[in-house]
């Protein structure tokens, strides 16, 4: 079996920008962090290089196993959402697992670019929300 090095930079890739999301997540004390952004990132790559690899061929369906990376994070997802009384917490992590998923993909379907700006983009996100409520509470605490 020959090793192509164009899919192993694809994993390598995915699982660096999983971990440049995943340090912002553990920074944050957040449940999911590090380890786990990267791994989610690099398990979709890995899903994404082997539905168009190992599973290519005649009659075979490749998005098939992308549709079924959404439906694994969802429940990966899920099991991060709880209810706290009138609360419900995790569903930021939830959809960072989904985002960081998805730019797994990216990267795995060798989408450096795509993957490089979506993740500018999440961490843009997190950011700025966080700054504009933190700015909105001591707003409405002066």
């Amino acid at each position: 079996m020959q090793v192509n090095g164009e899919l192993l930079v694809r994993l390598v890739v995915a699982a660096l920008l999983g971990a440049v999301v995943g340090w912002e997540r553990e920074r944050a004390q957040r449940p999911a962090g590090l380890r786990t952004y990267m791994l989610v990132a690099f398990g979709s790559a890995l899903f994404t290089v082997l539905s168009s690899t190992a599973f290519a061929g005649a009659g075979a369906d490749p998005s098939r196993i992308a549709a079924n990376i959404v439906v694994g994070i969802g429940f990966l997802g899920a099991g991060t959402i709880f209810r706290a009384g009138e609360a419900v917490r995790g569903l930021t992590t939830a959809a960072g697992l989904w985002a960081i998923a998805a730019i797994g993909m990216a990267a795995g379907a060798g989408e450096y670019l795509l993957a490089l700006f979506s993740t500018v983009l999440v961490l843009g996100i997190l950011w700025g929300v966080r700054f504009v409520e933190t700015h909105k509470n001591s707003q409405e605490n002066d």
